[in-house]
C-alpha cells in the first residue's frame, strides 16, 4: 500500500514517513473497524501498532486500499499501549 502524505495535518518531524509504512505493514498492527457515521462518506481506520525501533504510534488513515492517506499520527497513550501490549502478547 502507498503512503499519501501531501497536506499532513501532523509534524512530519516528529514521526517519521518510514515509521507510518512500518505501521501500516506491522502484522501484529491492531487495525479498528472503520468509522462510517461521517458526513462526507469517507470511511477512517485507526490502528496502533509499533515501529522496528519499538516506538508504539496511534494512526488514523483512509485507504481506497492501495493508497493510505495518513490523517493523524501520534504516540500511544499508556492506556493504548497497555491495550496493544495485551493484545500483542496473545496473538504471539
Amino acid at each position: 500500500m502507498d503512503l499519501d502524505l501531501i497536506d499532513t495535518h501532523f509534524d512530519l518531524g516528529h514521526i517519521k514517513p518510514g515509521e507510518l509504512e512500518e505501521i501500516l505493514e506491522d502484522p501484529f498492527a491492531i487495525r479498528f473497524l472503520p468509522d462510517n457515521d461521517r458526513m462526507d462518506g469517507a470511511s477512517r481506520y485507526y490502528a496502533l501498532g509499533r515501529t522496528v525501533a519499538d516506538r508504539h504510534i496511534f494512526i488514523a488513515f483512509t485507504t481506497d486500499g492501495k493508497i493510505a492517506r495518513v490523517i493523524s499520527a501520534r504516540t500511544m497513550s499508556e492506556a493504548e499501549r497497555r491495550f496493544y501490549d495485551r493484545n500483542y502478547n496473545e496473538t504471539r
